[in-house]
């Protein structure tokens, strides 16, 4: 008798070459324990019933949860926090895999989107974009700093540095020898690299902006721009998996912690968990519109809100509570295919 005819339920605990299989019957008993290797994978689950197969949401979990979907599997990711309460026992590969396959039957699990090959390529651009710009301050940062050993000191920012070198270069009477201005002029032309690199990142995915219908509706909503939009597309989608916006604010950790008990209700900062990235870009884009509204004293019903949000919490908190305001609208915006109303 072949056993993988009564599997209803797997868990798959993914690695580089070796992959490790767990799967239940109907009744919950064990009926397949397996280790595969890569190339073996694919073809076992071709060969298998359609059944529900669990996988954590790690490196290479959406590739797998996209070919695997295509023999007919019901291919669901979940967070590996959320799987760590089902392991027992010591850890190794078929104790996670069992983990995994208890963890994927819980009527109240929480899944992760898989994304599709469109969304990678946009979040790899976003990856690679962050890269540049972390390698670009941090070059700047050197310059900046070897160049007040010689006592010259730059403002921060890169603008400053930008202008200045090219000045620095020229004067011939600061005291630089000749083997540090070499030195420097290397800096100098590397920063530029990775600054034209950052720049061409950027109009990427401004063409990806201009491409996608989504992302346009997004970037009506004051303080989401174009970073911020396609981001939020790249690694949520159409954002369906959220029962409601509070759900994907608290996955961007917009929302306050919670330490309660014994009725009594503590509430804590915000959790900043999920992605940082985003909650950076929404909370940036959120200080930005509240330096408008303070600027040019706007009097609209928006407006009103930020201001008092503002007189009686100060400018963080306030940022904070317009970027999970914003992020709500963003969920209902992606979720039911709406465009953003203003004023409403």
């Amino acid at each position: 008798m072949n056993v993988s005819k009564s599997v209803v339920r797997m868990g798959i605990d993914l690695g580089k070459n070796s992959f490790h299989l767990w799967g239940v019957d109907d009744l919950g008993q064990v009926v397949l324990r397996k280790k595969l290797t890569r190339k073996h994978l694919l073809n076992t689950l071709a060969q298998m019933p359609v059944c529900q197969i669990g996988m954590e949401a790690c490196g290479g979990a959406h590739y797998w949860a996209r070919q695997i979907a295509e023999f007919g599997h019901d291919v669901r990711l979940m967070a590996p926090q959320f799987v760590k309460a089902y392991v027992k026992g010591n850890k190794n590969d078929f104790n996670d895999a069992e983990g995994i396959c208890e963890a994927v039957g819980r009527p109240n699990m929480r899944f992760v989107a898989v994304k599709t090959v469109e969304q990678q390529d946009l979040q790899a651009m976003h990856r690679i974009r962050q890269s540049a710009i972390k390698a670009r301050t941090m070059q700047a940062n050197q310059i900046r700093g070897l160049l007040g050993e010689y006592g010259i000191v730059i403002a921060k920012g890169i603008g400053h540095v930008r202008r200045r070198v090219p000045e620095i270069l020229e004067d011939g009477e600061n005291g630089l020898t000749e083997s540090f201005r070499a030195l420097l002029s290397e800096l100098s032309a590397e920063l530029s690299r990775i600054d034209q690199r950052a720049r061409d990142y950027d109009q990427r995915i401004q063409e990806v902006f201009r491409a996608q219908e989504v992302c346009q509706r997004l970037s009506a909503v004051e303080g989401v721009g174009v970073l911020s939009a396609t981001a939020v597309v790249a690694t949520f989608g159409d954002a369906r998996q959220f029962g409601n916006g509070r759900q994907f604010s608290a996955a961007l950790g917009l929302v306050p912690r919670q330490h309660s008990t014994g009725g009594e209700a503590r509430m804590l900062g915000i959790s900043k968990r999920g992605d940082r990235y985003i909650r950076t870009l929404l909370i940036h884009g959120a200080r930005a519109v509240i330096q408008s509204v303070c600027r040019r004293d706007k009097d609209d019903k928006r407006s009103r809100w930020i201001k008092r949000l503002v007189a009686e919490r100060g400018t963080n908190r306030a940022a904070v509570a317009l970027a999970n305001k914003n992020a709500r609208i963003l969920w209902a915006l992606l979720s039911r295919g709406e465009c953003y109303q203003v004023g409403v």
